[in-house]
C-alpha cells in the first residue's frame, strides 16, 4: 500500500523529497545513509515525466539540495550582507544548473529508449566530473561526501577516486527503486542492494586493515596549532599587536614539544611576512635557536616590471638556516579571491564585488623535511582532488593543509571542509596534517581516520606523529580512469540513441 501511494505522490512534493533527502546527507549531519535512497522521489519523476517537467523538477530538486550544503555562502562576514547573499544565490542557482543537465539527460534518454534507469549513475558521474572543471569547479559537493560518516564505505576511493563512491550510491537508489515499482523478484532486488553495501563494508574495512598493518619507514612530527583568531579583526590597526603576540606565544609553546617542524594556519598573521622583514626576524630567530623549521600561510605581494602588483595567497616555509621557500595558491576561491577568468582578461579585475584581486600560482612546490619532501594545499584547494594528486606524484609523501574557514562562522562549511581532507587521504593513501585558524585542526591517516584533533572555535595545539609509509594508490597513478570510462560510456549511449532516432 505504501509503495502504491508512492507512485501517486504530486510530483512538486516528491521533487521537495528528494532535495530535503540529499540536503540532509551531507556533513555535519550524520544522517549520510539518506543518500542510498534520496534520489528515489526525483528518479521516479524523470522517469514518468515530460522532459519539460523533468527539467523543472530537477531544478527545484537542485536548489532544495544546493540551499542546504552551501547556506553558508551567506554568512561570509568578509563580504557585506548584500556580496554575501547574492554570492550564496549565485551559487545555488549555477550548482542547480547541473541538475538540470541531469534530469533532462536521464527524461530524455528514457523517452528515446524507455532505459532511462541504467544511464543514471553513468551519467551522474559524468556531470560530477563536469562541475569539477575549470575556474567554477565545486567538486565540494559531490555525492560522496556524504559517506565520510563510515570509513569503510570511502576506502574504494584509492582505486575509482570519490566518484566511484557516488556511481555505487546512484546504483544502490536504482535498486531500491526497481524494488519499489516491481511487482515481483522484491525480495531478490533488496537482497542485491544489501549485498552490494555488505560488500562494498567488508572491503572496506579489509583494506584499513591492511593499510595500518604497513610498516612504518620513518614518522615525522609535527605542532599543529590552532591559534583561534577572529578574521574580521586580523587587519584592524588596534588588533594587529594582539595577534602577533598570540602567534608568538604559540610558537614558543609549540617549540617546546620538540617537533620536526611547525603549522600554522593560512595567512596566520597579518602582514606581507616575505617583504616585512623586521616582522620576519623575530620569527627566524625563534626558527634558528630551536632549530624547527616553521610553515606558515602569508599574503604576498610581487611588483612586475610595468609597476602592477600581483597579489598572492601564499605559504612560507622558514627553515633554520634561514632560507625560506614560497608556495603560491593556483586555485583560487572564484568572487572570493578572484574574478574568474580575469588572467585571461586584466579588465575583469576592476570589477569589484568586495572580493580579493589574488594572483594564482602556477608551480607545483615541494617542501622537504629531514629529507622528506611534502606538499601545502591553501584552504579550497584541498577539494580539487587533482591538485592532491599531482603532489603525490610528484613525490610528497603526506600533505598539510593550511585554511581559515572562520569566514562563514560555526556553518557546515567548516565540517564539510574536514571532511573533504580525509576524502583527499584515502585517495591518495596519504596522511594530512591540517592546520585552521578556527578549526577544525588535525592529522588525518591514509585510512581516513582521525588521529589527533582540535575541535571547532578553540585555541590549541597538538603534536602529532605523522607515518611514512610506502603506499600505492591506484588512483593516484592513473587519475580519474573512472569517471572517462563513464563518460565515455555516457557519450556513447546518448550519441548512439541519437543517431538511431534520426535515422
Amino acid at each position: 500500500m505504501i509503495m502504491s501511494n508512492f507512485l501517486f505522490i504530486s510530483k512538486w512534493k516528491l521533487s521537495v523529497l528528494s532535495g530535503i533527502l540529499i540536503g540532509l546527507s551531507y556533513p555535519p549531519s550524520p544522517l549520510g545513509f539518506l543518500a542510498w535512497f534520496g534520489l528515489i522521489p526525483l528518479i521516479h519523476i524523470l522517469l514518468n515525466s515530460s522532459i519539460v517537467y523533468s527539467i523543472k523538477w530537477s531544478f527545484i530538486t537542485g536548489v532544495i539540495v544546493n540551499g542546504i550544503t552551501v547556506y553558508w555562502f551567506g554568512l561570509n562576514s568578509g563580504a557585506g550582507l548584500v556580496a554575501a547573499t547574492v554570492s550564496m544565490v549565485s551559487a545555488v542557482l549555477y550548482l542547480s544548473i547541473f541538475w538540470i543537465l541531469f534530469g533532462f539527460l536521464c527524461c530524455w534518454y528514457h523517452k528515446m529508449t524507455g532505459y532511462g534507469l541504467s544511464i543514471l549513475p553513468f551519467l551522474w558521474v559524468s556531470i560530477e566530473y563536469l562541475r569539477s572543471l575549470g575556474p567554477l569547479s565545486f567538486p565540494w559537493i559531490n555525492l560522496a561526501l556524504t559517506q565520510t560518516f563510515s570509513l569503510p564505505l570511502i576506502q574504494i576511493a584509492d582505486v575509482t577516486g570519490s566518484l566511484g563512491i557516488s556511481f555505487w550510491i546512484v546504483v544502490l537508489n536504482m535498486i531500491i527503486y526497481t524494488t519499489i515499482i516491481s511487482n515481483s523478484s522484491k525480495k531478490q532486488l533488496l537482497s542485491i542492494g544489501a549485498l552490494l553495501l555488505f560488500v562494498i563494508f567488508i572491503l572496506g574495512f579489509l583494506r584499513i586493515s591492511s593499510i595500518q598493518n604497513i610498516n612504518t619507514e620513518n614518522k615525522i612530527n609535527v605542532s599543529i596549532v590552532q591559534p583561534n583568531i577572529d578574521p574580521n579583526l586580523k587587519w584592524e590597526q588596534n588588533f594587529r599587536d594582539k595577534i602577533f603576540s598570540t602567534m608568538d606565544s604559540l610558537h614558543n609553546e609549540a617549540i617546546i614539544l620538540d617537533p620536526d617542524f611547525i603549522l600554522w594556519p593560512e595567512a596566520a598573521l597579518p602582514t606581507y611576512l616575505r617583504i616585512n622583514y623586521s616582522k620576519r626576524r623575530s620569527i627566524l630567530q625563534k626558527v634558528k635557536k630551536s632549530n624547527i623549521p616553521l610553515l606558515t600561510g602569508t599574503p604576498d605581494r610581487i611588483k612586475k616590471e610595468d609597476n602592477q602588483i600581483d597579489y598572492y595567497n601564499a605559504a612560507m616555509f622558514i627553515k633554520p638556516d634561514g632560507s625560506t621557500k614560497m608556495y603560491y595558491k593556483m586555485h583560487l576561491v572564484p568572487f572570493a579571491e578572484s574574478i574568474p577568468f580575469s588572467n585571461n582578461f586584466p579588465s575583469l579585475k576592476k570589477l569589484n564585488f568586495g572580493q580579493a584581486n589574488f594572483t594564482a600560482g602556477s608551480d607545483y612546490t615541494l617542501f622537504t623535511i629531514d629529507n622528506i619532501s611534502f606538499a601545502n594545499l591553501i584552504c579550497y584547494e584541498s577539494s580539487i582532488p587533482n591538485i592532491a594528486r599531482k603532489f603525490i606524484n610528484l613525490g610528497a609523501k603526506f600533505i598539510t593543509i593550511e585554511t581559515n574557514d572562520s569566514w562563514c562562522g560555526h556553518s557546515s562549511g567548516v565540517y564539510q571542509h574536514f571532511q573533504i581532507a580525509k576524502m583527499r587521504a584515502v585517495e591518495n593513501r596519504t596522511p594530512i596534517a591540517r592546520s585552521a585558524n578556527t578549526g577544525i585542526s588535525a592529522l588525518i591517516l591514509p585510512t581516513g581516520k582521525v588521529n589527533k584533533k582540535i575541535h571547532f572555535n578553540k585555541q590549541g595545539i597538538i603534536l602529532a606523529s605523522i607515518p611514512i609509509k610506502n603506499i600505492s594508490s591506484f588512483y593516484t597513478k592513473y587519475g580519474d580512469w573512472f569517471a572517462f570510462v563513464c563518460i565515455l560510456i555516457s557519450v556513447i549511449t546518448l550519441c548512439f540513441t541519437c543517431l538511431q532516432k534520426r535515422s
